[in-house]
This record gives C-alpha cells, sequence and structure tokens, in this order.
C-alpha cells in the first residue's frame, strides 16, 4: 500500500544527502509534493488492466483493430528516472471489441509503475489477451529513456523500441507488416 509519510521521509534524507538544506523556503514542502506526485505517478501499481478491458461489443467483423500514438510517461525501475514515447496496440478479434479508450487506459496501467519497456510491452499484450480473448495482439512501444539521455552515456532523441506478437501475429508476416504500415 502507499505510505506518503516514509516517501516524505525518503526524500527528505535524499536532498540532505546531496548536500541541501531541507529547512531553505525553497524545499521546504518538497518531500510533501513529491509524495503527491509519486502516488500519481505509480498508480497503475494499484490498478488491475482487467477492470479496463471488461466490458466489450460484440461484432460480426473480425479485422484487425489499431489504436496508434497512445502517448505514456514512464519511470524506470533502476534509475527511478521517466521513459516516455508512444505505444501502438493492435488485436484481431474473435467477436469482440473493447471501447478504444480502455486500450490507452490498459496502456496507463502498465506505465504507471516502476517498469522497464520490456516488461511493459509484453504485459500490455498479455493483458489483452487474457482479458478480450482476441485471435492475437500485437504491441509496439518506442520510448526515450532519460536514464540514457540525461545521464550515462548521454544520448538525448535515441529511442528504444519493443514488439509483442501474441496469437496470429506471432508468425504471420503478412499481419505484422500491415500493422507496421498501419502505424507509420
Amino acid at each position: 500500500m502507499f505510505d506518503q509519510k516514509k516517501i516524505e521521509e525518503g526524500v527528505k534524507l535524499i536532498l540532505e544527502g546531496i548536500g541541501e538544506d531541507v529547512t531553505r523556503e525553497g524545499l521546504m514542502e518538497t518531500p510533501q509534493r513529491v509524495a503527491r506526485m509519486y502516488q500519481e505517478i505509480f498508480a497503475g501499481l494499484y490498478e488491475d488492466a482487467g477492470a479496463h478491458l471488461s466490458k466489450v461489443f460484440t461484432v460480426d467483423n473480425n479485422e484487425m483493430v489499431v489504436e496508434k500514438d497512445i502517448v505514456f510517461y514512464s519511470s524506470c525501475e533502476h534509475h527511478l528516472m521517466p521513459f516516455y514515447g508512444k505505444a501502438h496496440v493492435a488485436y484481431v478479434p474473435n467477436g469482440k471489441v473493447v471501447g478504444l479508450s480502455k486500450l490507452a487506459r490498459c496502456v496507463e496501467v502498465y506505465a504507471r509503475r516502476p517498469q522497464i519497456q520490456e516488461q511493459m510491452t509484453g504485459q500490455i499484450a498479455d493483458a489483452i489477451m487474457e482479458h478480450l480473448g482476441p485471435q492475437g495482439v500485437m504491441v509496439m512501444v518506442e520510448a526515450e529513456h532519460m536514464c540514457m539521455t540525461m545521464r550515462g552515456v548521454k544520448k538525448p532523441g535515441s529511442k528504444t523500441v519493443t514488439i509483442a506478437c501474441r496469437g496470429v501475429f506471432e508468425d504471420n508476416e503478412a499481419l505484422q507488416n500491415r500493422f507496421f504500415q498501419m502505424v507509420k
């Protein structure tokens, strides 16, 4: 469960550890602000993607559905620094579709936790497979990682791309290529 007081104490220790005066005007409320921010940016830890994917609609058409350019913000679990970008989600229905906003909400659930991009990509695909039961899912995530652009190797603008394929997307190169053309 979320412990605001513990986060406030930790932020205060970090500020003291870097040599700051935690009693100076600009920093006096920083521990509380950071704790409130963490409650927001890590809210996905307390959400279930299945809750967003449970409301489905029956369809006769089983053509690919693509929701592209879903902007997300996440935090690298190794440095607790942001990574952000776009997710592209496709699925081939099996008689059921979900509201388009629910795909974006599914992305948010997994982005709003300490995370690595490779794992997040797979979690999104697995949740859609589990809760929607489509013939297949393909997820592509493109992101810039501040732990690589702001520190360390310092290569701003570089992007990491990850892909997860499930079901009919796994071995169907034509279907994969169609997805790539649609998200171009």
